[in-house]
């Protein structure tokens, strides 16, 4: 056994008390004796070295400690017996992943190549959650999630990363907007639309540039990158783009490049897993396909 993992069945004594805040009932539910369950309780203190509940009569009360760990020990029981519901459906071949991306990313650049994906692995199963750039680090357990693609910068201890895209962005506007901008200080004369996932971007693009006079923080605040695409095609202002994002409006004509100098920093869009499941084959089959496609542009 793991240092600090626990006996299952332990565990699930735990989560089951936790539940019903009863051994008697705890008991029935697992087909156990009573004695067996507190056993189990007990042995599960003695090994955390925390009380997990306060026993107030009959009635048992979960202590702090107990209050923050039984919705882990939930999320995680539910996620290994779906594990082995899925190891047992598919017979060792095949499986599910549950993705987090993020809509624009998903929509643009993902799904166009997952018919590609699903020739050459028809036996795993994509489900895509929705992933919102956060101030906390993705908790993968406790949101179902297997792996995620999303903006990453920096590190995170005990999480996988490869990078898939630079953050690499230039100035976008519609063609109307683009036919008037002939050198960068001309920016001046736009509104400059400003995106929440690079609030200095603009700032930092006009001083790599060299243009000076020009308000970088002024223009309207905008979140998703679709939004400020749809902005931008309604010639409501310049934005900062990923080119690889809206190759298709600039194939359709809709957008336009005025300029082609490049804002580069140092996130990237990456493919990011707990450790803990790098030998997952479902997510292994993923992490190198995607990684070959990121390579291939």
């Amino acid at each position: 056994m793991r240092r600090h993992v626990p006996p299952t069945a332990a565990l699930q004594a735990f989560e089951a008390c936790a539940r019903h805040l009863s051994v008697s009932r705890a008991a029935e539910e697992l087909r156990l004796t009573q004695s067996a369950v507190s056993r189990q309780l007990a042995g599960l203190e003695a090994l955390l070295g925390l009380r997990l509940f306060h026993r107030i009569r009959q009635r048992l009360v979960l202590t702090p400690a107990g209050t923050a760990y039984a919705p882990r020990v939930r999320v995680s029981l539910a996620r290994l017996e779906g594990a082995t519901r899925e190891l047992l459906a598919h017979r060792g071949a095949g499986g599910t992943l549950n993705l987090a991306v993020s809509p624009t990313f998903g929509t643009r650049w993902l799904t166009p190549r997952l018919p590609a994906f699903r020739a050459a692995y028809p036996g795993v199963l994509l489900n895509f959650m929705n992933y919102t750039t956060r101030l906390t680090p993705l908790d993968f357990a406790a949101e179902d999630v297997d792996a995620a693609i999303m903006m990453s910068e920096e590190a995170t201890p005990g999480v996988m990363r490869h990078p898939l895209m630079p953050d690499a962005r230039l100035p976008v506007c519609a063609p109307a907007i683009a036919a008037r901008l002939r050198e960068p200080a001309d920016l001046g004369q736009e509104v400059l639309i400003q995106q929440t996932t690079r609030p200095r971007g603009w700032v930092e693009w006009l001083d790599q540039t060299g243009v000076e006079g020009v308000d970088g923080l002024r223009g309207p605040l905008m979140q998703h990158t679709a939004m400020v695409a749809e902005a931008c095609v309604a010639e409501l202002g310049v934005a900062l783009l990923p080119r690889f994002l809206i190759d298709r409006e600039i194939g359709e004509g809709r957008l336009a490049t005025p300029f082609q100098q490049v804002l580069r920093g140092e996130a990237a869009y990456c493919l990011a897993y707990p450790e803990a499941a790098e030998d997952i084959p479902t997510l292994r089959a993923f992490r190198d396909w995607v990684t070959s496609q990121a390579a291939g542009g």
